[in-house]
């Protein structure tokens, strides 16, 4: 019975090569000579040998005296063996197997010439009586007798097939061999029971070598539940079985070692699997480096097989012995494989059906809406482990076997070849500030699609913040601790790239390539500081960052401030218009002329020409209000949707003065330092310090109302309305003290101090003495301080002077609104209370002169109410006709009863009037003080300051005093 196809031997297969396909030569210790040649066809091996037609001389393999392979009765196949050795038996079979070799005859293995004469003598012995002498006829002669009596069987002849490309360049092509169960009856072996000990051994020696490589045996066969055909089988290693026969003594020993064949293929595969395009770099360098460590495996092989050929004393202890460092390594790349595959769901057997189409089409649609880009690896929801997430595998089980020197030895090797691609995009990301990761498995994720040119438009410092992130989930340990480091770094020198400050075409050089080496922190270190020196650089020198900040203070701040009073005066018409009635383009006009005027501090700003005047219909209070809602929503308050929706319709009575703010345009790389984001609280600061301004303004005028007015200056026969005067000129003062003590301390004990200490930050100290306005004189030699604290600081800046104006807190926004309408409800209706002061002065309703008032006096007023009259005259009919006509009710002989009772009712309506303002305004200020001493108390000391000036304003009324559990802090 002829047995199933062999391969060649390893020094063969080494011959042709790893990957490709080549022809197999004889064995690696094979004879020279040949009586009669067999062709054969076998497969190849997994290394990426082919299908190929060897040419197998029975003499070649065993004619030599160092072969220790014996024939089992072919008489010429060994010239030295006995002619009386040569069984009838095989002399019937031998024409029978003429184009066939089978490989029970070269099976038999003597150990020492002792053993091969005992086994010849046996031979002889058993199978004497039946020997007769060869034919002497030629062999060509008899070769060409055939046996009528027997058909001949088909030859079994299997085809490899080339496979088709796959993305791994050096994957295998060859078609896998077929089952050696699947081999006509004719080439099985000999049955185990029926050889000696010494035949079983060496049979099954030589089984294992080629069971090593990947490939059956005679006597070793792949176990029945094992498909190679399945790539999900081969990754996870073909178990092996034995056929029946075979001693117990070297059984046990010989499953034992078949394990390490298992792990051969399984790795092979996995090579092949892992070292496709869409696992990424990292994977690619880790699949070479196993390819590396296979391809020692396999000369491993080669040289027992060598051993087995030319050593009596090899056993298969011996055997066992040579290979156990091998098996321990080959079982830890197994592990790892193993773990690796398991976390790509590669070993899943429920991989295939679980990717659901429908789930893959919206994670490309989440890719594309995040801006991330369609590249291997995103294609699919399936989440490829690669990067740093197979170096952090690695590093783990270092950790893990560390009480191991091999184990250690062979994880360190292997991380030190897989973190080499990692560590040159490493380099490129510190060193060039550019990412070169085709394959997404670098720990920083860039989008491109969010670009620099949005920063003009953008209020969320999207390119700043995502345009360059740090993937979380697939860091390796060793970059965990300094991954903002890494990230930074890169950010800073892309910017200064961006503005041509880096030369991307110089090679980095003399930079760590591994993990492992000694310099690895040290160059994230170095490269850190040196992006951020050159970024700070390039802000604070060529791009001039401090004369910027300046600049802001100027415009934003209203510091000088005599710049922005002309231009209020200058645009007063305009600004008086309700909010779509204004001109913005003269406004801007205006606003250049004014910042053109010789003598003004704003003059000499070079960055005069990117101040915009804007118009937003949407309030302050609103606008703040919403942002705060927000904020709280993230805190768990609910967003309300009328405070959302509220502020988009803007405010009806909302006029140039209360809609006016300021925009300043940024380039870019000021830019991200004075962001969108930052730009906006510039603009609610400038917003509150106008509203301010403009309500002091207000009150100022009804100040030289009060004072220059003839209605208020007269004093009157009435003593009601003398009390009444005052009472009204109390208010207006308390109200004045109320807005000026306001701005003074948002002023100079906000904002100033606060723009003090960051000039000083900015400055890489916590004191000292700059230029002009604090800012940094350029006297500094070293820069202490990073980009993102100067960025930190700014923004923090911002945000304490918001919250110490009292702009971030909900409850006292209600409480200032409520006392800001108030105060501007005052100033706006002062023409009013003169025109009912008027109406209600006895004095001055009558058509005769006071006897009180000079004739000059009386003369002036006479004027005056001829100007008023001839402006009002139409509009007060109408209000008359309403009631009655007053001509008819005042006579010039009638009485002056009914008009004395009128102008009583008209004082006391007055009076009740100026009552409800002082409550209203008194009630809101003492809940204000109040507040602001419990958050003075629990948030912001320095509100204590401002407690303390506004006290002042309620000294002396019923409300003084109030505390908070009378009325509490809900308005």
């Amino acid at each position: 019975m002829s047995s199933a196809p062999r391969p060649s031997t390893y020094a063969e297969k080494r011959s042709s090569g790893m990957a490709g396909l080549g022809d197999r030569g004889s064995a690696a210790s094979g004879g020279s000579g040949s009586a009669s040649s067999h062709t054969r066809p076998r497969m190849s091996d997994g290394q990426g040998g082919g299908l190929r037609t060897e040419q197998k001389t029975s003499s070649s393999r065993y004619a030599e005296s160092t072969h220790k392979r014996s024939t089992s009765g072919h008489p010429s196949s060994n010239p030295n063996a006995n002619p009386r050795s040569a069984s009838s038996s095989f002399e019937e079979r031998r024409t029978e197997k003429v184009q066939v070799t089978t490989r029970e005859t070269m099976m038999t293995r003597t150990r020492s010439p002792s053993r091969r004469s005992a086994a010849a003598e046996k031979s002889r012995t058993a199978d004497g009586p039946k020997q007769r002498v060869s034919d002497p006829r030629p062999r060509e002669a008899r070769q060409e007798t055939p046996v009528p009596d027997k058909p001949h069987p088909a030859p079994w002849e299997p085809e490899a097939t080339l496979l088709p490309h796959t993305t791994a360049p050096l994957a295998c092509r060859i078609s896998i061999p077929p089952l050696a169960s699947a081999a006509p009856s004719t080439l099985q072996p000999r049955p185990l029971h029926e050889l000696s000990l010494e035949a079983q051994e060496a049979a099954i020696i030589e089984d294992l070598l080629f069971a090593f490589m990947g490939f059956e045996g005679q006597y070793i066969r792949f176990a029945k539940g094992y498909n190679p055909f399945e790539e999900r089988d081969r990754l996870s290693g073909p178990q092996w079985r034995l056929l029946h026969g075979l001693d117990p003594s070297l059984q046990d020993l010989t499953l034992s070692m078949l394990r390490m064949a298992s792990h051969y293929t399984a790795l092979e595969t996995f090579v092949d699997v892992q070292s496709r395009d869409e696992f990424g770099s990292v994977n690619h360098a880790l699949c070479a480096s196993i390819r590396k460590l296979l391809h020692e495996y396999l000369v491993m092989v080669a040289q027992l097989e060598t051993q087995f050929l030319s050593d009596d004393s090899f056993t298969l202890h011996v055997l066992n012995l040579h290979i156990l460092p091998t098996s321990h390594m080959m079982a830890q790349l197994y592990a790892l494989a193993h773990e690796l595959l398991k976390r790509n769901a590669l070993l899943d057997e429920e991989t295939d059906e679980s990717s659901d189409s429908n789930d893959d089409f919206d994670h490309i649609l989440e890719q594309l809406r995040e801006g991330g880009e369609l590249v291997p690896g995103n294609m699919t929801g399936k989440k490829i482990c690669k990067g740093g997430v197979v170096l952090g595998v690695i590093t783990k089980r270092l950790e893990a076997m560390s009480g191991d020197p091999a184990a250690r030895a062979l994880l360190t090797t292997l991380l030190r070849d897989a973190s080499r691609p990692y560590m040159t995009m490493l380099n490129e990301w510190l060193h060039h500030g550019a990412i070169n990761d085709p394959h997404s498995e670098f720990l920083i994720k860039e989008q491109r699609s969010i670009r620099r040119e949005r920063l003009e438009q953008d209020y969320t410092d999207e390119y700043w913040e995502r345009r360059y992130t740090i993937r979380d989930h697939d860091v390796p340990p060793q970059l965990e601790g300094v991954k903002d480091k890494v990230l930074l770094a890169g950010k800073y020198l892309n910017v200064v790239r961006e503005c041509g400050g880096v030369d991307v075409s110089l090679q980095v050089r003399d930079v760590p390539t591994s993990f492992d080496d000694s310099r690895f922190l040290d160059n994230v270190n170095n490269a850190y500081a040196h992006a951020n020196e050159s970024l700070m650089r390039l802000l604070l020198t060529a791009h001039e960052l401090p004369a910027r900040l300046r600049s802001l203070k100027h415009y934003f701040f209203l510091h000088p401030s005599d710049y922005f009073s002309y231009f209020l005066e200058l645009g007063a018409s305009e600004l008086r218009k309700p909010v779509k009635s204004v001109n913005t383009a003269k406004l801007q006009s205006l606003l250049d002329l004014v910042l053109r005027q010789p003598g003004s501090v704003v003059s000499l700003d070079p960055f005069k020409e990117d101040v915009k005047v804007e118009m937003n219909e949407i309030t302050l209070i609103k606008s703040l209000q919403r942002v705060v809602n927000i904020t709280g929503m993230e805190q768990g308050e609910t967003l309300q949707l009328s405070s959302s929706n509220q502020p988009l319709e803007g405010d009806k009575n909302a006029n140039g003065f209360t809609s006016l703010q300021l925009d300043y345009a940024v380039p870019f790389p000021v830019s991200l330092v004075i962001s969108r984001k930052t730009i906006w609280r510039y603009q609610a600061l400038f917003r509150y310090l106008l509203s301010l301004r403009y309500l002091e303004s207000q009150l100022s005028t009804t100040w030289q109302t009060h004072t220059r007015g003839f209605v208020w200056s007269y004093k009157s026969s009435a003593p009601s309305l003398e009390i009444w005067k005052r009472r009204v000129w109390t208010l207006r003062a308390r109200m004045l003290v109320f807005v000026q003590q306001l701005l003074y301390f948002c002023t100079a004990e906000v904002i100033e101090p606060n723009w003090q200490s960051l000039m000083a930050r900015l400055r890489g100290n916590d004191g000292g003495a700059g230029g002009p306005d604090g800012e940094p004189d350029g006297s500094a030699t070293g820069v202490t301080r990073t980009v993102d604290e100067l960025m930190q600081d700014h923004v923090d800046f911002l945000d304490t002077c918001l919250k110490e104006c009292m702009l971030t807190n909900s409850k006292l926004l209600r409480i200032h609104s409520k006392l800001m309408q108030t105060c501007t409800v005052f100033a706006t209706y002062t023409n009013w209370l003169s025109r009912e002061l008027e109406k209600a002065d006895p004095d001055l309703s009558g058509t005769t002169k006071p006897p009180n008032m000079t004739p000059e006096q009386w003369r002036h007023f006479q004027s005056i109410r001829s100007q008023k009259s001839s402006s009002s005259h139409q509009q007060q009919q109408q209000q008359q006709q309403q009631q009655q006509d007053p001509n008819s009710s005042f006579p010039t002989t009638t009485s002056t009863a009914e008009p004395a009772a009128a102008a009583d009712a008209r004082i006391a309506e007055l009076f009740d009037v100026i009552r409800k303002w002082e409550t209203n305004f008194s009630r809101h200020l003492q809940i204000l003080l109040d507040a602001l001493n419990h958050y003075a108390a629990t948030e912001t000391v320095v509100l204590l300051s401002l407690c303390a000036r506004l006290s002042t304003a309620n000294q002396g009324t019923e409300y003084a005093g109030l505390r908070s559990d009378e009325d509490g802090l809900v308005v």
